[in-house]
């Protein structure tokens, strides 16, 4: 190697809301030879939902969707600061608006940022959870989210558009953009147990600033079947769309299988 400064394997940039610790938590749980991460954040604007309802007298749903607005006409200017560093991926550390007016919508979105980005290979939070339950042969889910009911309704419409039986769909319905990481154990294993099921093949987490890496894989041994957060489901997309074969262990099944 003549520059272990430039990732030889792997430069995967990531995209990440500026009011999200989520993802880069997770992320620093892997430090992989030869693969360097870059996020690059975009500002959210309308974090504190709760207080924006208050002002405004719009209802949850009314100012989530506002919320994503938002998002979506500040997200340019962090791709192109990113595309800046030659990455060889980019993965997006946001998950919300991935899912958000189903199969159609899924797409509109992927082909604006896929037309800043060129050719360059692109890992979402729709495109990785469906990848992973594809490779377990889940077909009946449940999903949990930090989000209110609209946002709810958008991951439960994905799922079904795209094949999959959602049993359960267990919104948190978190007050503002940050409060999605002070979510606590407890209340996640409270999210699970609502979730889970006989008829249940496996376990959804949404929500990038929610990390439940640390606790799903020990899940997984006592429920028995996959649980998969979104940025563990991301972080292995990004990695096999990169040519990255790597087994990890200790983060879950979804990285030891396949």
């Amino acid at each position: 190697m003549n520059n272990y400064q430039l990732a030889s394997r792997a430069r995967i940039g990531v995209l990440i809301p500026s009011t999200n610790t989520g993802v880069e938590y997770d992320l620093q749980k892997f430090g992989l030879d030869g693969i360097s991460w870059h996020p690059s954040r975009f500002l959210i604007r309308l974090k504190d939902w709760a207080q924006e309802g208050q002002r405004s007298g719009d209802d949850e749903n009314t100012v989530f969707e506002r919320f994503l607005e938002l998002m979506r006409e500040d997200m340019g200017p962090a791709i192109d600061n990113i595309m800046t560093a030659q990455i060889t991926h980019l993965m997006l550390g946001m998950s919300a608006e991935t899912f958000w007016g189903g199969i159609e919508g899924n797409l509109e979105f992927e082909a604006a940022i896929q037309s800043q980005i060129g050719e360059l290979g692109m890992t979402t939070g729709a495109a990785a959870t469906r990848d992973a339950l594809s490779n377990f042969g889940a077909k009946k889910i449940s999903v949990i989210t930090p989000y209110p009911p609209i946002g709810d309704d958008n991951v439960r419409q994905y799922f079904d558009e795209i094949g999959f039986e959602v049993k359960h769909v267990v919104g948190l319905n978190c007050a503002s953009a940050t409060a999605i990481a002070e979510t606590t154990i407890p209340e996640v294993i409270a999210a699970v147990k609502q979730a889970d099921g006989d008829d249940v093949d496996a376990i959804i987490q949404c929500g990038t600033n929610l990390s439940t890496v640390d606790l799903f894989p020990t899940l997984e041994h006592w429920l028995e079947k996959p649980m998969i957060p979104i940025n563990v489901a991301t972080i292995w997309h990004a990695l096999r769309a990169s040519g990255i074969n790597d087994k990890i262990t200790g983060k879950g099944r979804l990285l030891e299988e396949f």
